[in-house]
């Protein structure tokens, strides 16, 4: 996305929030990182030590928020300011129970307008075969285009023990 668009219409839902958390507190971001991104076998953030990932999280280029309904934490943002000019989203999601719901249109509205408040002229993301079915289409409708295919390879993330073996139970597990 190289100039911000207009927000698409949206759900509203009085419970529900988006608040920044400046120092996460590591056993709080994994448990919420693997609760979204499990599914998808997110893993990178649970591979790195305490250091490496307490770093990431806490330089003042990388903002986390949570997107929250009522007092429960149930989806996670990620954006990566550090590339002067540009902002990644490096993480973005909500926990199975909210797909569908408008939640993700509610965090894409908010990442949006956080993104695109900053001296930015690009905002992008990665995606791959194994995110939601209906990411590639929503990231689209949401300004989004794709600039740039390739083929990644990495270990199964559960053999490695980053995350429970019966995770994303619709993706074999080859040992």
């Amino acid at each position: 996305m190289l100039a911000p668009v207009a927000p698409r219409p949206q759900r509203e839902a009085a419970r529900w929030s988006l608040r920044r958390v400046d120092d996460p507190d590591l056993a709080w971001y994994r448990e919420l990182y693997a609760r979204v991104g499990g599914p998808y076998l997110w893993a990178s953030r649970l591979a790195l030590g305490d250091e490496r990932l307490g770093a990431l999280l806490r330089d003042e280029a990388v903002e986390v928020y949570v997107f929250r309904d009522g007092a429960r934490d149930e989806g996670l943002l990620e954006l990566d300011f550090r590339v002067p000019g540009e902002c990644e989203i490096v993480y973005f999601g909500v926990t199975a129970e909210y797909v569908g719901t408008g939640a993700g249109r509610f965090l894409m509205n908010r990442a949006l307008e956080i993104a695109w408040a900053q001296p930015i002229r690009r905002f992008w993301l990665h995606t791959c075969t194994l995110d939601h079915p209906k990411a590639v289409a929503f990231y689209e409708r949401s300004g989004f285009r794709a600039f740039k295919r390739e083929i990644e390879i990495f270990d199964d993330p559960r053999a490695l023990g980053h995350l429970p073996r019966d995770v994303a139970p619709g993706v074999p597990l080859f040992e």
